[in-house]
């Protein structure tokens, strides 16, 4: 295929290796109402324009794709994470701006970034390099506000419960066994968990209570699994926040939150529409995390993106053992969606480390632990392959990666039936994601996968769960406490035996141990509590030492951020 000539956007960009937030400043952007016409044929009132370069998908022109042709789907996910980056939303910019030169009309569809991680330890999410989605300052930090939307409906709801307890309101909610968490979007370990109530009847009923990060609030999975605002409310009505005395559920419904929770995010529920340093379209919207939820975006975003495009490039976060299980597991089991292709993304450096090298000797090259660690990329290959799925694997390229140390991935590759590709997105954009994205087409071009779930609704879910650790973790078994027995137990009586899992865990292990690198096999998967999100959809597994309110590093980025002589933001990466 030919690369079609397009405006070469980052010719006069900073080198590669600059810092991410000068190379995103110094690239042109384009106005989004025309850009977006021309592109993707969407007329300006199809758009709720935010600034010159951002805007929201309305949900009137929403509704009128219902019918139209779908196109594509293309699942990015990776292998296990490590502290040297393997940058999946990195390549995901990349493949969609590669599909774009060579004259497909593709949509990249991410996942919006959380101000925890950001001001953290993970930075920012916009991409990286030359592939990335602008304007980047605002991507990484308000945005359109979707993710104060989420906070607020999510506190409204904490407040009118305890309003509800203080008045003592019918249904009677038991203030021990309330289970809604108030949430923050920041990393706050302090707030984990918390006394509420106290100062005397005046300021309500003294009970424990605690904080979740963002993310992990069950109103954001609602809202990255709901297909319309009305499925996002009655969604929204069916979340359990508690139990009454006698042991009767009490929904949001119950209490009368739904509606105006609702309201509240009548307009974050429009996708975010914005473009890459190279103008192709990105549709980024939702958040979830992969080591504590479902991990990808909206299915509103991306049907509405199937919609408008022929090929739609989508991720799903950290390692496909997490990510990219909770995207077919759950996100394609509820909304119908098939993905047509899978793209798994990896890196020299990455590989290393598993391998067993540390961060400070990745720069010298070592074959030998590229193919120890190789066995990591071998798992995730094979597990993709149970769902039907086999993928094609990307090399994110960076400079000191050896002729020899790629060929070990192809060795490794080859022995599995999975087509490679090295890409140089991140020095060269979408022209150095070709090769990539020629894999991809020849991949969409060929026969449909034989895409199939892992476990089907009716198993118990003690039984889901031993089989996500056992078929995709290489698992000896599942070891559940007896909060966790008991919870799953009460689950199942009240309805929910059906549900899909959602395993919460750290994402830098195939087990619940960090320390174990590589492909461990043999091991156990400590469950330590069961928490059911009904709204959503699925049950949530919590193992080991996984928190659904992160706590920050010893260095945090935040004493990097801050405002430059000029007013501009310095130190965002």
């Amino acid at each position: 295929m030919k690369d079609a000539p397009q405006t070469q956007a980052h010719d006069n960009l900073p080198p590669p290796g600059a810092p991410d937030i000068e190379i995103a400043r110094a690239a042109p952007m384009r106005p989004i109402l025309p850009l977006m016409e021309e592109k993707l044929g969407l007329p300006a009132e199809a758009l709720v324009p935010y600034g010159h370069y951002k805007a929201k998908l309305s949900h009137t022109h929403i509704a009128s794709l219902k019918d139209r042709p779908r196109g594509k789907l293309v699942l990015v996910t990776a292998v296990t994470p490590t502290p040297a980056g393997e940058g999946k939303t990195t390549t995901s910019v990349g493949l969609n701006d590669g599909l774009n030169r060579l004259g497909k009309k593709a949509i990249a569809c991410l996942r919006e970034p959380s101000l925890g991680p950001c001001f953290g330890m993970k930075g920012g999410a916009a991409g990286g390099g030359r592939a990335q989605v602008l304007p980047m300052e605002d991507i990484n930090l308000h945005f359109t506000g979707d993710f104060h939307a989420i906070t607020a409906a999510n506190n409204l709801l904490a407040a009118m419960i305890d309003n509800h307890i203080h008045w003592g309101l019918e249904p009677e909610l038991d203030s021990r066994r309330v289970s809604w968490k108030r949430v923050l979007d920041m990393n706050d370990r302090a707030l984990r968990n918390t006394i509420v109530g106290l100062g005397g009847p005046p300021h309500g009923v003294p009970r424990e209570a605690g904080f979740d990060i963002t993310v992990a609030s069950e109103v954001m999975a609602i809202f990255c699994l709901a297909e319309s605002m009305d499925d996002l409310q009655a969604r929204l009505a069916r979340m359990i926040i508690g139990f009454t005395p006698d042991g009767a559920a009490v929904t949001a419904g119950d209490i009368g939150a739904a509606g105006s929770m609702a309201v509240l995010l009548k307009d974050a529920f429009q996708p975010n529409l914005v473009q890459s340093i190279e103008h192709a379209p990105a549709m980024i919207h939702g958040g979830p995390f992969a080591n504590i939820a479902h991990g990808c975006n909206s299915v509103i975003a991306t049907k509405s993106a199937l919609a408008l495009g022929d090929i739609v490039v989508t991720e799903a976060g950290f390692g496909a053992d997490l990510g990219a299980e909770k995207f077919l597991d759950i996100k394609c089991r509820q909304s119908g969606l098939k993905p047509d292709a899978v793209v798994l993304v990896c890196t020299v450096r990455a590989l290393k480390m598993q391998g067993g090298r540390k961060k400070d000797e990745l720069g010298t090259p070592d074959t030998d632990a590229v193919t120890r660690g190789g066995v990591n990329l071998a798992r995730h290959i094979a597990n993709l392959q149970q769902f039907g799925l086999t993928p094609v694997v990307a090399v994110n390229h960076r400079t000191g990666d050896t002729d020899e140390e790629t060929a070990a991935i192809q060795a490794i590759c080859d022995a599995h039936g999975a087509r490679m590709a090295v890409s140089k997105h991140w020095a060269e954009g979408g022209r150095g994601a070709i090769p990539l994205a020629e894999a991809v087409i020849d991949a969409l071009e060929g026969p449909a996968p034989d895409f199939r779930l892992i476990y089907p609704d009716d198993l118990p879910l003690a039984d889901k769960i031993e089989t996500v650790a056992k078929r995709i973790y290489g698992a000896a078994g599942i070891q559940l406490s007896v909060r966790a027995q008991r919870s799953l137990a009460e689950f199942e009586a009240l309805g929910f035996a059906n549900l899909p899992v959602c395993i919460a865990k750290t994402q830098y292990s195939f087990s619940a141990d960090p320390a174990l690198l590589g492909a461990p096999e043999g091991h156990v998967l400590p469950v330590r509590e069961a928490r059911l999100s009904a709204g959503a959809g699925f049950v949530v597994a919590i193992c080991g030492d996984v928190m659904t309110m992160p706590g920050l590093p010893r260095h945090p980025a935040a004493l990097d951020i801050g405002l430059g002589a000029d007013g501009e933001i310095v130190g965002l990466s």
